[in-house]
This record gives structure tokens, C-alpha cells and sequence, in this order.
């Protein structure tokens, strides 16, 4: 069985929800039930069986992407309950920027490293030597530069306290992880409410970036290791939900339970089971029925 939920303009839900049912029979598989969740109105779940040997997930996928292009979905192979862990990426998933673009700002650098970021989130760069290459671009600035860049830059993306807070409420371990850095991600944690943070850690030596990093780096295995360990802390059976928005979240986001890519790289966004791409982070909670009066805001 697969289970597919849905959020998409309510216009849409008429002709094409009809016409997403009757191409995702002819792709084999039999549409078993089709019904608005009763404690989520807006979500739309749909239970698929495979009538043909191997059907085809992913086209799945891509018929409910053509019929609700502005939409936000999970697909899940087994039935959808809140996880016990959620690990997240940070930087343009749960605050709206990416860090060390803003702090090179501070070094007349944004343009030039920030071209390397994208390049290094659609998977086009090897990420250690892209984060070695924008570090060593930063040397000789300010460590005061970080503070200010928090203060003035780093903003929570829309629906990240009330997600990390209610799934927090429900019981699920809340877990930070980034190839960015603690300077950042620390303080971004606290105010969000994770309880536990993994990230790289910039060189500093007398008040100046050293243009270093310091120990090891956080890169997309460190990140699946992360989720790895974390869920098996939990015990057997423990669900995990991964969200992220870059090709270094892949690897995360194929290992858990459910991976989630939040407006994301087409990279990222294919090698998820859902995206969130119409609404804000507080989507996810819809996905997975929890009811706005169990919001925590």
C-alpha cells in the first residue's frame, strides 16, 4: 500500500483530483479510498494498492506534481504517524538564509560566495572543498562579524518555532544538523527550540577568522549518520522524519523514515518523499494530521 497526502488550492481538487486518480490507475495502481482528513480539512489523503507486479512509485509522483503543481506532499509506504525524531538541515530550511553568505557580505564577498553555495546545494561542487573554499575566502574578518550578521541577517523561516515546538509537544526528539556552523547554529537552536545541534566550527585566532575550519566536517554522510544514530537511541520501530533543501541533505532525507525537502533543489526535492512547496514549515504538522488546536504558536 502507499498512502499519498496532499495540500493544494482547493480549486484544483475537483477536475483534477479526478484526473490524477484515473492516470495513476492506468500506472498501476488501484485508488482504494480518496477522503479529506477529519482532523486536518485541508489535507487530502489517498490509499493506493499495487495491482501490477512493480508499480512505479515515482510515477506516483509525478502524476500528483502535474495535476497539483503548487502543492505539498508526502508518500509513504506505510502508514503516516508523527516521528519520534525529527533531524533538520538549517539554512535556507529552517531560517531563510544561507550563513555564510550573509557573513561574507561583512567581507565585500557575498556575490562571489555565494555563487559557490548554490553550486555546492544542486550537487555540482564537492561540498568539503566548497566549504574549504568559502572559509579561506573569510580569513582576516572580524569575529564580530557573526554577531552583528546574526543580529541583522538570520531570520527563522515562517513556521519553525510552531513545528519544532509542537512536534517537540508530541514527543519527537528535535535535532539540528548543518554543514554550517555552531557560531550560528547554536543560537538558531536555542531560539527554536532543538535539543541538540551538529555542525562544523570556524577557525578564530585573535579576534579574525583564521579561514580555517576547525575538526572535522559535516557533510552529507556526517548528516545520514546523525539521523542513523539518533533513531537507533530510540529503540526498534522509532519513526524518523528528515527535512532539508540541498544535495547534501540526500543522503538524511533518503534514510529516514520520511524525508521532507522544503523548497528545495530538484536534487533534493526528487530524492524525497514529499516536499512542502505552497504553505510554510507548520505544513508538515498538517501531513501529519496534527490538528491546528495542537499547534503550539
Amino acid at each position: 500500500m502507499l498512502i499519498a497526502r496532499l495540500i493544494a488550492e482547493p480549486e484544483t481538487l475537483g477536475d483534477n483530483l479526478a484526473l490524477a486518480m484515473e492516470q495513476i490507475e492506468d500506472a498501476g495502481w488501484e485508488v482504494a479510498g480518496a477522503g479529506m482528513l477529519s482532523e486536518v480539512d485541508d489535507v487530502l489523503e489517498m490509499e493506493l494498492i499495487e495491482e501490477a507486479k512493480a508499480p512505479d512509485v515515482g510515477a506516483v509522483r509525478r502524476i500528483l506534481d502535474q495535476c497539483f503543481p503548487n502543492s505539498d506532499l508526502l508518500l509513504s509506504r506505510e502508514a503516516i504517524e508523527v516521528p519520534r525524531l525529527f533531524v533538520s538541515d538549517m539554512d535556507s530550511t529552517m531560517i531563510g538564509q544561507e550563513c555564510i553568505d550573509e557573513l561574507a557580505d561583512f567581507a565585500g564577498l557575498k556575490e562571489r560566495i555565494a555563487a559557490i553555495t548554490e553550486r555546492a546545494m544542486r550537487g555540482e561542487l564537492d561540498f568539503e572543498a566548497a566549504l574549504r573554499e568559502r572559509v579561506g575566502l573569510l580569513k582576516d574578518l572580524s569575529e564580530g562579524a557573526i554577531a552583528q550578521c546574526l543580529e541583522e541577517r538570520i531570520r527563522p523561516m515562517d513556521g519553525a518555532r510552531t513545528l519544532v515546538a509542537t512536534l517537540k509537544a508530541q514527543g519527537t526528539r528535535t535535532v539540528l544538523v548543518t554543514g554550517g556552523f555552531h557560531a550560528f547554529a547554536d543560537p538558531v537552536a536555542q531560539q527554536l527550540g532543538f535539543e541538540h545541534v551538529v555542525a562544523n566550527r570556524l577557525g578564530v585566532h585573535g579576534g579574525v577568522l583564521t579561514g580555517d575550519v576547525v575538526g572535522g566536517i559535516v557533510d552529507s554522510s556526517v548528516k545520514r549518520q546523525v539521523l542513523l544514530d539518533e533513531t537507533a537511541r530510540l529503540g526498534e520501530g522509532a519513526g524518523s522524519l528528515a527535512t532539508g533543501d540541498g544535495a547534501n541533505d540526500i543522503p538524511m532525507l533518503e534514510a529516514a523514515t520520511h524525508g521532507i525537502a522544503y523548497r528545495a533543489k530538484p536534487k533534493a526535492r526528487a530524492a524525497a518523499d514529499g516536499w512542502i512547496e505552497r504553505g510554510d514549515l507548520t505544513a508538515i504538522l498538517s501531513l501529519y494530521g496534527i490538528a491546528r488546536e495542537h499547534w503550539l504558536v
